[in-house]
């Protein structure tokens, strides 16, 4: 990342911009939010761009696009199951799909025909179907005189209920979802897909051209997609409601739409939150993101398969290590958190201007500022007490707290296993991925010695884990001596129940059932002291924001479906302006002023086949949508709700986005669909799904 260009990009946001942002001023708002499809953006719409999305439209564009529940979104774009996503959604698929002799990360794939579909070994595709406002039930549990407590095991209970009963009618995934942090609450039911088959993605080396250089700047010139096809009892299904294809993309300042999936923001938190986020929380995660990268780079000098084994990790972890220093660096700027502190001085003032309002909602943020105290003592335990890194360390911990829970009353169990959720969590438990055992106790090893050098050899839980040995030696013994990479073998303990695991021998599970008390203690000193009192402090800011505001404020992010607007519009940089397209003609130049080099370096079929391709064909484009990590993957769409491009990133800008919006600068990256097309059709012989995308 260019840290000075960050540092001199969140220092010039727009001050008007961001007072807009966070004080719902009447004035002209800036295209910004990420709207839930309950409460879409009409009236915006309609005064800025004369477009009013209908219900049928709404509709059409929520059962059109998916969820991608490993992380990510996409959308179908045939009425045969075919869902469009990035390829770096798609490659821990391709990663577990792939051997030392087939990598398919490297080479791509391509399913020829329906036969050839590759099978996903633990992929789960969500469609929204519907949305139901439960609000009242759910605060209804909580009667008069509860201590906070009390309050939050009834909201709980009555949530758990909620979705068991939903589940139980319609045999739908069932979440009721926390909006506003605790002001809304919504149940959301989605057909949950598990079938998911490959048909198609490129080279990485296509997919993420640039690599780490250019990840989250512009001008870009990724072919960053794959399709994926949905079967349900052995056939595709059919996806009434899909995109149709607009083979020519988007056109300069045209209006755009993104209906996706962004995983969180922080843009309602308190001036105190924000301050524990800046002061505790991002040192310490990006200390410990450093810190595995560094061992995961150690682990791949060991030979190619170690790389080949090590490559998606670290991928992914460097990708946050960007984006999570770029959202530090807004934090730490003086500007950011003046406006905040100006934001929250006026909405607080809003509310004590009000006697009935300064009773009911005025001690909320002192409240906030309390709890995020403990949050700071408590931290360092809460973060390490519990075994990192390690997948079969994971598994075990939940095969034990699993057979455990499920024989509680569903209001009483821990979060993760009520009976709306134990479908799918068995459903990742017995995944057929493989499992690496040098690369599991690698990871072993490291994240033991950063619990340990966290808490100090005197703790308990780094007593009972290390027991007098060092973590090379344990990850060894753990890892060497456990049988949970084998499916069959989690398969039968979680058949056996609690009597099987209680009596089971291997050394993983034993470890597990160790530490469990830990695990549960620290869970529940975070339930009493932090979540119960946070839910109705930050409840009540909710509701003083409603009473002042309305709903013209959309939600902070949650990983649920959120539609968001924009134009396509390139934007002022370092001194002159980005375009709001690239072409091929930029690809082959990127590539050849590196002298075709290492992250530039295009797969071999670009230069065989350069005569045969239109050089001017769009590549990548910049639009003013909002978005945020997990809008991976996710459609960008015309007003006829024609897919026109590909979300795959951000630009450098876009960084604070977490926190602040800028207009100005503040840009969603996207591939174009006519380059979808004419890479598919010219590049890599896949006619047959151009056809299918294009309805011919």
């Amino acid at each position: 990342m260019n840290r000075k260009r960050l540092c001199r990009t969140l220092k010039g946001l727009s001050l008007l911009a961001m007072t807009i942002l966070f004080t719902g001023s009447a004035v002209a708002k800036p295209d910004v939010g990420m709207w839930t499809f309950d409460n879409p953006p009409t009236k915006l719409l309609q005064e800025k761009y004369g477009f009013t999305p209908t219900k049928a439209w709404l509709d059409h564009v929520r059962l059109s696009s998916v969820r991608f529940m490993d992380g990510g979104s996409g959308s179908f774009v045939s009425p045969n199951g075919l869902v469009m996503t990035n390829h770096h959604v798609a490659i821990g698929q391709l990663q577990k799909n792939s051997t030392a002799e087939i990598n398919y990360v490297k080479t791509g794939f391509y399913a020829a025909a329906p036969g050839e579909e590759m099978k996903s070994p633990d992929l789960q595709v969500n469609v929204l179907v519907s949305m139901q406002n439960v609000t009242s039930r759910v605060l209804s549990a909580v009667k008069k005189g509860m201590n906070d407590q009390a309050a939050l095991k009834a909201r709980q209970a009555r949530i758990a209920k909620i979705e068991r009963e939903s589940l139980k009618k319609t045999g739908l995934r069932s979440t009721v979802v926390n909006l506003y942090h605790g002001g809304e609450y919504w149940l959301y039911r989605y057909k949950n897909y598990t079938d998911v088959r490959l048909v198609f993605a490129p080279e990485r080396q296509a997919a993420y051209f640039g690599g780490d250089s250019d990840n989250f700047t512009y001008p870009r010139y990724d072919l960053d997609v794959a399709f994926f096809r949905v079967y349900e009892n052995g056939k595709p299904i059919h996806s009434p409601d899909y995109f149709k294809w607009n083979a020519k993309g988007p056109g300069d300042n045209e209006l755009v739409f993104v209906s996706g999936n962004p995983g969180s923001t922080d843009r309602l938190y308190t001036v105190a939150q924000l301050l524990y986020q800046r002061d505790y929380r991002y040192p310490r995660v990006l200390n410990y993101i450093k810190s595995w990268i560094k061992n995961l780079r150690e682990y791949a000098k060991r030979g190619p398969e170690q790389k080949r084994r090590a490559l998606v990790l670290t991928f992914g972890l460097s990708n946050g290590e960007k984006a999570m220093t770029g959202e530090y660096e807004a934090l730490k700027n003086p500007k950011i958190m003046e406006i905040r502190k100006t934001q929250q001085e006026t909405f607080r003032k809003k509310v004590d201007s009000n006697p009935t309002w300064k009773a009911e909602y005025g001690n909320a943020w002192n409240i906030i500022a309390d709890v995020t105290k403990k949050q700071e003592i408590a931290s360092n335990k809460q973060w390490f007490e519990k075994i990192i890194g390690s997948r079969l360390a994971g598994l075990a911990t939940a095969i034990v707290q699993y057979v455990v829970e499920v024989k509680k009353p569903d209001a009483k169990r821990l979060d993760g296993y009520h009976v709306s959720q134990l479908r799918s969590l068995k459903f990742r438990l017995l995944s057929p991925a493989p499992i690496y055992a040098d690369f599991e106790e690698n990871n072993l090893a490291w994240g033991l010695q950063m619990s340990l050098d966290a808490l100090g050899p005197d703790d308990p839980f780094i007593k009972i884990v290390l027991n007098g040995k060092t973590p090379g030696e344990v990850a060894k013994e753990l890892v060497g001596g456990t049988k949970l990479a084998d499916v069959k073998f989690r398969e039968k303990l979680l058949k056996g129940g609690e009597k099987a695991v209680k009596n089971s021998k291997d050394p993983m599970i034993v470890l597990a059932r160790k530490i469990d008390p830990i695990l549960r203690a620290n869970h529940k000193w975070y339930k009493e002291n932090i979540e119960s009192v946070l839910a109705p402090a930050t409840e009540k800011i909710a509701k003083a924001r409603f009473a002042i505001y309305g709903k013209s404020i959309y939600p902070d992010a949650t990983f649920t479906l959120r539609l968001s607007y924009g134009t396509v519009k390139g934007y002022p940089m370092n001194g002159t302006k980005a375009p709001y397209k690239t072409t091929l003609y930029g690809v082959y130049n990127r590539s050849l002023g590196f002298d075709q080099k290492g992250e530039f370096a295009l797969p071999e079929r670009f230069w065989k086949r350069e005569n045969q391709l239109d050089l001017s064909t769009p590549v990548n484009f910049v639009s003013t949508c909002d978005i945020i990590g997990g809008n991976s993957g996710s459609p960008v769409i015309n007003r006829k709700a024609e897919v026109v491009g590909l979300i795959f990133d951000g630009n450098i800008e876009s960084l604070a986005g977490r926190f602040v919006y800028d207009e100005t600068t503040n840009r969603a990256v996207a591939v174009e669909t006519s380059y979808i097309t004419e890479a598919l059709r010219k590049l890599y012989d896949a006619g047959k799904l151009a056809d299918e995308i294009e309805g011919k």
